[in-house]
């Protein structure tokens, strides 16, 4: 009876420990940005961790061959950004910083320690992006509150409420290579 339980015990053990047999990969960068000006010293910290994770699987699992060959399984990538200034820390899962164009103008969004800020090509701020609860965003500009969200080509698409025409505009801002 002993030997059953010690039996089924081991096989248990054995087909969890073979469920979990993965290869990982992971690459941390992190950048520390010192900016002095007359209000005192300013220290930014962005950590970008890249995590790649394979399942490892046997082409033939079950021969009794000594040397198995392994089968190609997809590798799930995973990017996480964390971005930390002034005590304040936000994570992101994708970095969307980045140059877009909109209307023939370059404007560059740029990852903060609360969302995203948006430039103009002079450099002056333009506006801000604020996540909410629901994966999107809160685009605040100088003259417009809109709605935002970044779509599957990567692009930022924005989305205001006209209250005159009683309509929807649409805008979007073309991601352009970093």
């Amino acid at each position: 009876m002993k030997t059953i339980t010690f039996g089924l015990i081991a096989i248990i053990f054995s087909i969890g420990m073979q469920a979990q047999i993965k290869n990982v990969k992971s690459e941390v960068k992190t950048t520390v940005t010192t900016v002095t000006n007359a209000t005192g010293e300013n220290k930014s910290v962005k950590t970008e961790e890249v995590k790649e994770t394979q399942k490892i699987e046997l082409k033939d699992a079950d021969s009794n061959v000594l040397n198995k060959e392994l089968k190609a399984t997809p590798v799930e990538r995973t990017a996480t950004t964390t971005m930390s200034a002034n005590g304040v820390t936000n994570s992101v899962e994708v970095d969307r910083s980045a140059y877009y164009d909109l209307n023939g103008e370059r404007y560059q969004v740029k990852l903060s320690e609360s969302g995203y800020n948006i430039f103009q090509p002079n450099t002056k701020k333009a506006a801000v992006l604020r996540k909410t609860s629901n994966n999107n965003y809160i685009y605040s500009g100088t003259n417009k509150i809109s709605f935002g969200y970044f779509n599957t080509d990567g692009n930022l698409i924005l989305e205001s409420y006209d209250p005159v025409t009683d309509k929807v505009s649409v805008e979007t801002f073309i991601v352009m290579q970093k």
